[in-house]
């Protein structure tokens, strides 16, 4: 959910997040707090999906089968069989009629399906080549559907959603936010969260279907209480709260999957923060690089972890001056300790 992000980022350690589950109904956020979105004329006509039939078990082989495919376990690769759940995905997103949404891994287009229905023209990116052809045949006559086939880690997501904002752009002078709402795998969840937080200017919102490993019921409360002095507590719960305003909607159970995998899933919101909202640091850069220096050794005290930065004497004074102990360990220290921290003791 390490010196480099990269390896800080452990699924389970998503960060602290406020606890609004439900986990059989629908949750739609008020009107009042939608976000607006990039509007994109597709023309007009039936705006329903190509495909209106449930994408269940049978539906999903079939597919699968077209193209003499079997789920790929190197890619991730289980496909939602319960319409409902991907209903219940679209609700938590607000995706309405115009939305343009970007969707990781649609697989058979289960997901892709029900985005369409509700309204939104969808950018999908899809790694295997072969998933990428089944969609594209799905859904390309609706005229509100574009498949890449590339992998999203290497994606230039920015590039891609600055040109399809660029072709409405004499259509509409109210520029609207686009979203991410995608079912992904447990081994990428992290990198796409590291992608696609600090895009604020561009997306108002992420909905995601994240495959939590060894999500039980008491590691899915302390994901959305505060979680200073626990293990859960490591940098990417500050990177994602320095970049979010995160909340855990709901679990789905893993029989919800072809195939079914070894874990459950959930359903984790990120409120997209604007440049001008995050936490007001020198550098954003050396800002996490310190936080990653703390977490690295994180049975030390701070003062000795980031000597490096400047001597153990000036930690403590700055700790104290923040009304924080001098023998604090960063498992104690919240975002915004950290980053007045970080302004006293960085010298840039």
């Amino acid at each position: 959910m390490s010196h480099s992000l990269s390896h800080l980022c452990y699924l389970q350690t998503l960060p602290p997040i406020s606890h609004k589950a439900t986990f059989n109904g629908r949750q739609n956020p008020p009107l009042n707090e939608r976000r607006r979105k990039l509007y994109v004329t597709c023309g007009r006509g039936n705006n329903r999906a190509s495909t209106p039939t449930k994408d269940d078990y049978h539906a999903t082989l079939k597919a699968l089968n077209s193209k003499g495919r079997i789920p790929r376990k190197s890619l991730g690769q289980n496909y939602m069989l319960n319409s409902d759940i991907n209903e219940q995905l679209v609700g938590v997103a607000g995706v309405e009629e115009g939305d343009v949404v970007l969707e990781i891994g649609p697989g058979t287009g289960s997901l892709t399906n029900t985005l369409i229905n509700s309204g939104a023209f969808v950018l999908a990116v899809e790694k295997d080549k072969h998933m990428a052809a089944l969609v594209s045949e799905r859904f390309s006559s609706t005229g509100k559907f574009k498949v890449l086939n590339e992998d999203i880690v290497k994606c230039h997501v920015r590039a891609h959603i600055s040109s399809l904002v660029g072709s409405t752009k004499e259509i509409y002078s109210d520029t609207r936010k686009s979203k991410v709402v995608a079912n992904i795998p447990f081994y990428i969840s992290t990198d796409v969260i590291k992608l696609l937080l600090p895009m604020g200017d561009i997306f108002s919102e992420v909905v995601l279907l994240l495959q939590i490993k060894l999500l039980q019921e008491e590691t899915a409360l302390r994901l959305v209480e505060p979680s200073l002095r626990t293990p859960e507590y490591r940098p990417i719960n500050i990177f994602v709260n320095y970049y979010s305003d995160p909340e855990y909607k709901f679990k789905v159970a893993r029989t919800n999957f072809f195939p079914e995998p070894n874990v459950d899933a959930a359903v984790v919101s990120f409120k997209l923060k604007q440049p001008s909202e995050y936490p007001q640091v020198s550098s954003s850069k050396s800002f996490f690089a310190m936080v990653n220096s703390a977490f690295n050794a994180k049975r030390k005290m701070i003062r000795k972890s980031l000597q490096h930065i400047c001597t153990s004497v000036e930690i403590e004074e700055a700790l104290e001056s923040i009304g924080v102990l001098s023998t604090s360990r960063p498992e104690e220290l919240t975002m915004n300790d950290f980053v007045k921290l970080h302004n006293i003791i960085t010298k840039e």
